[in-house]
């Protein structure tokens, strides 16, 4: 589950650590109001569950209560990476010395945390941590140790963080452990002209498993914002919406997860993540490529199949099926291999349909997804 920002602000404030004083609303006029509150000078953020806001236009410094007005129309309803902007966040401007970046999250590879910080946050440290890599430090931390005060000292020294941010390392490690979170990152975490360290972002994802003792958060797991999201979780989907262009299918988190990194490998990007499991039906296929045809972003799909305890014909009835209901209007590349794969593929060339393309190797069929997506 993630958190909006002023959700992870409160987190924050209630572990000791410093943050703006700010309000949140939905209403123009009420941003005059809070602005007023706040002193006159507001910072007027985006409420979406996403990054990028300000490249995007969805954060702004407003100059007096009516820029704070202004900006708050502007912002609101604004579609920020397919979120729409609901609620705003105002917040009273900091006098910023420094900036830093500081995060800490599940490394599922290790089993353990990895914490990561850098003297140099702000919007631009993506391309920090790829331009200049030795400018991030990056430290395995064990959860049976924690990040206690020496080690949160040896991480800012690594870091070429100031020795006034070890406080606020180690009790960034409590939001992690008391919340039961995934990610708790703070970009940027700035000295003010004054010496206090003060977070001004915050990003924190719960983890869903736990929820049942978060009580704050209602206990339950809460329905998908994304619209599509959302509408394959109605049809029990496991579809995750991504940026890119190519939507992929496949049964098993581990080929779907495989399947992304290869069309990545060939220069295109993956539009979303849908696994319809080790015993889709020709109705969960059916299901499922229309919700991915439902995507606009996309180009070109990829249905990428080992039939196991999946069928290869019972897919490829699915995507028949698909094909009558939803008379697509972008390409279809389908590999398929393993159970009665030779059936499904007879069942697809049957059914003769211009947009659909096969392809009998996961890297081929990458190749020509990639191909026919960027062509598009």
């Amino acid at each position: 589950m993630d958190l909006y920002e002023h959700q992870a602000r409160e987190l924050f404030a209630a572990h000791g650590i410093v943050v703006p004083r700010a309000e949140i609303t939905d209403s123009p006029e009420r941003a005059r109001v809070i602005a007023r509150r706040l002193g006159g000078r507001a910072v007027v953020k985006a409420q979406v569950k996403t990054g990028g806001r300000g490249k995007a236009g969805g954060v702004a410094l407003a100059a007096d209560p009516a820029g704070a007005e202004a900006e708050a129309r502007r912002i609101l309803g604004m579609d920020i990476k397919g979120h729409t902007v609901g609620t705003v966040m105002l917040a009273q401007p900091v006098d910023i010395e420094s900036e830093f970046y500081v995060s800490y999250v599940l490394d599922r590879a290790t089993g353990g945390f990895l914490a990561v910080a850098s003297a140099e946050g702000g919007t631009e440290i993506e391309e920090v941590a790829a331009l200049r890599p030795d400018a991030v430090a990056r430290v395995p931390v064990d959860p049976a140790e924690g990040m206690t005060t020496a080690s949160a000292a040896r991480l800012a020294q690594a870091a070429g963080l100031p020795p006034t941010t070890v406080d606020v390392l180690v009790r960034l490690w409590e939001v992690l452990v008391r919340e039961d979170a995934l990610l708790v990152e703070v970009n940027p975490l700035v000295r003010t002209a004054r010496g206090d360290i003060v977070a001004l972002d915050g990003k924190v994802t719960l983890d869903d498993n736990a929820l049942f003792r978060q009580t704050r958060w209602g206990g339950e797991r809460p329905a998908p914002e994304d619209p599509l999201e959302a509408a394959a979780a109605r049809k029990g989907l496991h579809y995750v919406k991504l940026d890119g262009e190519v939507g992929v299918i496949g049964n098993g988190a581990g080929l779907v997860m495989s399947t992304l990194d290869v069309v990545a490998g060939r220069g295109a990007r993956p539009a979303d993540f849908l696994d319809i499991g080790g015993g889709a039906s020709a109705q969960v296929m059916a299901d499922g490529l229309a919700v991915v045809l439902a995507d606009p972003a996309v180009t070109c799909v990829l249905v990428n199949v080992f039939g196991g305890i999946t069928a290869c014909d019972a897919v490829a009835d699915g995507i028949v099926r698909a094909l009558d209901a939803v008379r697509p209007t972008k390409p279809l590349v389908v590999r398929l291999d393993g159970n009665n794969a030779a059936r499904g593929r007879a069942v697809l060339d049957a059914r003769a349909h211009p947009l659909v393309h096969q392809a009998t190797t996961m890297d081929g069929a990458a190749a020509q997804a990639a191909r026919l997506a960027t062509a598009a």
